[in-house]
């Protein structure tokens, strides 16, 4: 059986031969939350994530959040922690302007779009707890193992503004 990969995913791929960056992928039905997804994990290595695309309440601060999978955000002690007024979830136009990414498949890979450096990067220091990390290729039919080396490496790349919280 031949997979076909989207172009998109793709992208992140050559992103990631191009920096010399090592994946393992694995393929799964398509997945819109962790609850979903979760039962695909169960043989793959690392930390997984929960991937929320926010904004500020005039939409003029996107923030692409990346929690460890088992924590809940509080977005009112966020908003305090980043000094950016009351944080929402941003609409799904937003998420294809800015990451090029469809909602269910939000990623730190979608960034590789993120053209205008638009989007903050918060990063949850838990994640990197275990060596490896796990996120979407930007479809949520696969998931991709990467170190957390790695993916430091890929941030760097990207230029984004990265917090850690």
């Amino acid at each position: 059986m031949v997979t076909l990969i989207a172009e998109s995913e793709q992208k992140v791929y050559n992103t990631l031969d191009q920096l010399d960056i090592s994946y393992a992928r694995y393929e799964h039905p398509p997945v819109y939350t962790v609850d979903e997804a979760k039962q695909y994990w169960q043989d793959i290595k690392g930390s997984h994530a929960k991937n929320l695309f926010l904004r500020n309440n005039k939409g003029s601060r996107h923030y692409l959040v990346v929690l460890e999978e088992t924590k809940t955000a509080d977005l009112k002690g966020l908003s305090t922690q980043l000094d950016a007024g009351k944080l929402s979830f941003a609409s799904e136009r937003r998420l294809m302007e800015h990451l090029g990414l469809e909602a269910g498949s939000v990623s730190p890979f979608g960034l590789i779009n993120d053209s205008q450096k638009a989007v903050t990067v918060v990063i949850d220091r838990d994640l990197s707890r275990n060596g490896l990390v796990n996120f979407h290729p930007n479809v949520n039919t696969a998931t991709i193992t990467v170190t957390n080396q790695d993916f430091e490496k890929f941030l760097k790349h990207c230029g984004s503004e990265i917090i850690y919280i």
